[in-house]
Protein backbone atom coordinates (compact mmCIF):
# COMPACT_ATOMS: atom_id res chain seq x y z
CA UNK A 1 0.00 0.00 0.00
CA UNK A 2 1.33 3.43 -0.90
CA UNK A 3 1.84 6.09 1.76
CA UNK A 4 -0.76 8.25 -0.03
CA UNK A 5 -3.35 5.49 0.20
CA UNK A 6 -2.47 4.81 3.83
CA UNK A 7 -3.01 8.49 4.72
CA UNK A 8 -6.51 8.50 3.18
CA UNK A 9 -7.40 5.16 4.83
CA UNK A 10 -6.26 6.50 8.20
CA UNK A 11 -8.57 9.51 7.81
CA UNK A 12 -11.60 7.36 6.93
CA UNK A 13 -10.90 5.01 9.87
CA UNK A 14 -10.64 8.04 12.20
CA UNK A 15 -14.21 9.00 11.33
CA UNK A 16 -15.24 5.97 13.41
CA UNK A 17 -12.42 5.79 15.95
CA UNK A 18 -12.40 9.56 16.67
CA UNK A 19 -8.59 9.38 16.75
CA UNK A 20 -7.72 12.57 14.93
CA UNK A 21 -4.14 12.36 16.24
CA UNK A 22 -3.49 9.34 13.99
CA UNK A 23 -4.26 11.25 10.78
CA UNK A 24 -1.25 12.65 8.89
CA UNK A 25 -2.32 16.20 8.09
CA UNK A 26 -0.02 18.86 6.69
CA UNK A 27 0.03 21.92 9.01
CA UNK A 28 -1.86 24.04 6.45
CA UNK A 29 -4.39 21.34 5.51
CA UNK A 30 -7.89 22.48 4.56
CA UNK A 31 -11.19 20.68 4.05
CA UNK A 32 -14.14 21.73 1.93
CA UNK A 33 -17.55 20.09 2.13
CA UNK A 34 -19.96 20.85 -0.68
CA UNK A 35 -17.79 23.90 -1.47
CA UNK A 36 -17.80 25.32 2.07
CA UNK A 37 -14.60 25.44 4.09
CA UNK A 38 -15.00 23.14 7.11
CA UNK A 39 -11.36 22.75 8.15
CA UNK A 40 -8.76 25.49 8.35
CA UNK A 41 -5.57 23.69 9.48
CA UNK A 42 -4.19 20.29 10.31
CA UNK A 43 -4.67 20.96 14.02
CA UNK A 44 -8.24 22.14 13.52
CA UNK A 45 -9.07 19.02 11.50
CA UNK A 46 -7.48 16.78 14.17
CA UNK A 47 -9.52 18.39 16.95
CA UNK A 48 -12.70 18.17 14.90
CA UNK A 49 -12.24 14.45 14.20
CA UNK A 50 -11.40 13.74 17.84
CA UNK A 51 -14.14 15.77 19.52
CA UNK A 52 -16.64 16.96 16.90
CA UNK A 53 -20.25 16.00 17.64
CA UNK A 54 -20.93 15.68 13.89
CA UNK A 55 -18.77 12.53 13.88
CA UNK A 56 -20.31 10.91 16.97
CA UNK A 57 -23.43 9.88 15.02
CA UNK A 58 -21.42 7.75 12.56
CA UNK A 59 -22.26 4.10 13.22
CA UNK A 60 -20.56 2.39 10.27
CA UNK A 61 -18.48 3.02 7.17
CA UNK A 62 -18.80 0.54 4.33
CA UNK A 63 -18.33 -0.13 0.63
CA UNK A 64 -15.07 1.84 0.52
CA UNK A 65 -13.21 2.25 -2.76
CA UNK A 66 -9.88 4.04 -3.17
CA UNK A 67 -7.85 5.04 -6.19
CA UNK A 68 -4.65 7.02 -6.53
CA UNK A 69 -4.45 9.53 -9.39
CA UNK A 70 -1.09 11.31 -9.25
CA UNK A 71 -1.12 13.49 -6.11
CA UNK A 72 -4.79 12.77 -5.42
CA UNK A 73 -6.54 9.90 -3.68
CA UNK A 74 -10.21 9.58 -4.62
CA UNK A 75 -12.39 7.77 -2.10
CA UNK A 76 -16.03 6.72 -2.21
CA UNK A 77 -17.87 5.12 0.72
CA UNK A 78 -21.17 4.88 2.53
CA UNK A 79 -21.73 6.20 6.05
CA UNK A 80 -24.51 4.91 8.27
CA UNK A 81 -25.44 7.47 10.92
CA UNK A 82 -27.90 7.39 13.76
CA UNK A 83 -28.56 7.52 17.48
CA UNK A 84 -29.27 5.12 20.30
CA UNK A 85 -28.01 2.09 18.38
CA UNK A 86 -30.26 2.70 15.39
CA UNK A 87 -29.26 3.77 11.88
CA UNK A 88 -31.39 6.70 10.78
CA UNK A 89 -29.69 7.73 7.54
CA UNK A 90 -27.13 6.51 5.02
CA UNK A 91 -25.02 8.93 2.99
CA UNK A 92 -22.73 8.43 0.01
CA UNK A 93 -19.44 10.29 0.50
CA UNK A 94 -17.10 11.16 -2.37
CA UNK A 95 -13.82 12.70 -1.20
CA UNK A 96 -10.79 13.82 -3.12
CA UNK A 97 -7.63 14.10 -1.03
CA UNK A 98 -4.58 16.04 -2.18
CA UNK A 99 -1.72 13.92 -0.84
CA UNK A 100 1.53 14.53 -2.76
CA UNK A 101 3.63 11.42 -3.32
CA UNK A 102 6.72 13.27 -2.07
CA UNK A 103 4.90 14.50 1.09
CA UNK A 104 2.30 11.85 1.99
CA UNK A 105 0.30 14.03 4.35
CA UNK A 106 -3.21 15.29 3.67
CA UNK A 107 -3.03 18.82 2.28
CA UNK A 108 -6.62 19.22 1.11
CA UNK A 109 -9.91 17.34 1.23
CA UNK A 110 -12.87 18.08 -1.02
CA UNK A 111 -16.00 16.24 0.09
CA UNK A 112 -19.34 15.75 -1.60
CA UNK A 113 -22.09 14.09 0.40
CA UNK A 114 -25.53 12.98 -0.69
CA UNK A 115 -28.21 11.08 1.18
CA UNK A 116 -29.05 7.58 0.00
CA UNK A 117 -32.76 7.02 -0.31
CA UNK A 118 -33.79 3.63 1.03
Amino acid sequence: MTAQLEAARTYVAALLSHDGESVPYAPNAVRYEMGLKTGRSGNHLRRSLSRGPQFRVIRAIRDETYRVEGDEVVVDYLIDAGLFGRTLVTAHVHETFVIPADDPRIHRIDAKIRLVVR
